[in-house]
């Protein structure tokens, strides 16, 4: 799986993601005496795939831990590590104020983010839609209903400037359900909080999306740049007066692509560490396991990243 989505995002998205790699500045994974115990955790989908390649290569290399992953989507990672039955949340957004709050109220100390990877949700058409690109303005109108970036209603693909057989097609819009990070990070930064229409067509998963708009000529979708296929067109987005770009890695590091995001393992950090923890999210900042990220359509981190994050897990 890993390697098919690699090659979907060098077709889609152009050759230069293939010269995509590792920060050289990122160090070896170093072991440590022998660990064992138990890890579990719970979050968003998008992450299953990098969660379940961190653990088999750190189960390799500490035979005697177990690692428990599951993947029911972004809100579901908040609720799991304040319940204290996890202690690792992957999520594709940040925990929210009352997220966090939750967890002070409970444990006394808030929980620690930490940046695995650089992630962009991608937008897809059909392949024979040919519109050029979309401004955040245009994607608000075809996916909000209270339109807070100020536009009007669109509802098929003349209102966006397409001529000729596709433009009097309605726009079928698809989305990530509520309970996934994409569906967060959409709502914010597209709708700028306001609310989707009624006729967006939620799915579950974050490949569904993708399926849906490939099966539909007039489909539009919101996705993880990862889970592009060969079926459907990512089309460069743009904000404001700025160009209108496609989520290569140069775009999303530089902060030109406007729905990049960070992809996270939120984490509990009891007081004097967790050993277990510590060197799991070390394995994620390591080369080998950013080597992970880029392995599996993700971007990957720069060394001054990685030692942000690897400040958090000092005593």
């Amino acid at each position: 799986m890993s390697f098919r989505i690699l090659a979907v995002l060098m077709l889609g998205l152009g050759s230069e993601i293939a010269a995509i790699d590792v920060d050289p500045a990122i160090t070896d994974y170093q072991p440590v005496a022998a660990l064992q115990g138990s890890l579990n955790s719970v979050g968003g989908d998008a992450l299953n795939t990098l969660m379940t390649f961190w653990a088999e290569g750190f189960q390799t290399t500490y035979p005697s831990v177990n690692i428990q992953i599951e993947g029911m989507g972004g809100s579901t990672g908040p609720v799991a590590l304040v319940g204290g039955t996890v202690q690792l949340a992957p999520m594709t957004r940040e925990f929210t104020a009352h997220e966090i709050a939750a967890f002070e109220k409970k444990w006394g100390y808030p929980p620690i983010a930490i940046r695995v990877a650089l992630d962009a949700l991608a937008v897809f058409v059909h392949p024979d839609n040919p519109v050029p690109s979309l401004s955040l303005l245009q994607l608000d109108q075809i996916y909000s209903s209270t339109f807070k970036r100020g536009g009007a209603d669109v509802n098929d693909w003349s209102g966006l400037g397409l001529t000729g057989d596709l433009s009097a097609l309605p726009i079928s819009p698809f989305g990530r359900n509520s309970a996934s990070g994409a569906y967060a990070v959409a709502k914010q930064r597209i709708l700028m909080g306001g609310n989707f229409k009624t006729s967006v067509l939620e799915k579950p998963g974050s490949s569904g999306v993708a399926e849906a708009v490939a099966q539909t000529r007039g489909g539009i979708g919101y996705s993880g740049a990862g889970y592009l296929t060969t079926t459907v067109r990512a089309i460069p987005v743009s904000e404001g007066v700025q160009p209108a770009v496609l989520p290569t890695y140069d775009h999303v590091l530089a902060g030109r692509y406007p729905l990049a995001r960070f992809l996270f393992i939120y984490i509990h950090k009891k007081p004097g560490g967790d050993p277990l923890v510590a060197e799991f999210i070390r394995y994620t900042q390591s080369r080998v396991g950013q080597r992970i990220v880029c392995d599996n359509g993700f971007f990957p981190l720069s060394a001054a990243l990685v030692g942000e994050n690897l400040a958090k897990l000092a005593p």
